[in-house]
């Protein structure tokens, strides 16, 4: 699927609270396929991307096209633009997410706010590729525990 076609995303939360002048600058080495799974980098650390988001972004890579240029491009852009060799307009890119029923701003803070109560800020921040103390604000907004998180991390590492 291309992104701003008529078929939804299968999860409202795919952007994973990025901008749409950040996800329309992404590039296909963005994406990563090692192992089975499909990582995406936003940040310094790679996420991996659920079932239905990963098949969506292998779409993506494969048959990603402009909506000037109708055929297959070998441009480096995970979105390419209108013009050749640019990516998609951040405008561009938020009317195709519109379009798809996703409306950024509520999506954007639901993502952040899940986000936050699940991880520590440090890696909140390292993994989103945003500022530390915006991180830290987010999780004292979300009022995250990350007792749960640090209690998950140890057993990992003591059942290694």
């Amino acid at each position: 699927m291309v992104l701003g076609e008529s078929q939804p995303p299968a999860t409202p939360t795919g952007d994973y609270a990025q901008w749409p002048a950040a996800i329309s600058r992404l590039t296909i080495d963005h994406i990563e396929e090692t192992d089975g799974a499909v990582r995406i980098r936003l940040g310094a650390v790679p996420v991996e991307l659920p079932a239905p988001v990963a098949d969506l972004a292998l779409q993506q890579v494969a048959v990603r096209r402009s909506h000037a240029v109708l055929a297959q491009t070998d441009s480096p852009w995970l979105f390419p633009g209108g013009q050749p060799g640019r990516p998609i307009s951040a405008w561009a890119m938020g009317e195709r997410l519109r379009k798809l029923g996703i409306r950024l701003a509520e999506a954007r803070s639901t993502v952040l706010f899940q986000l936050a109560t699940e991880l520590p800020a440090a890696v909140l921040a390292r993994t989103l590729g945003i500022d530390i103390t915006v991180a830290v604000k987010w999780q004292r907004a979300a009022a995250g525990d990350w007792g749960a998180y640090a209690a998950e991390v140890g057993r990992r590492h003591h059942d290694v």
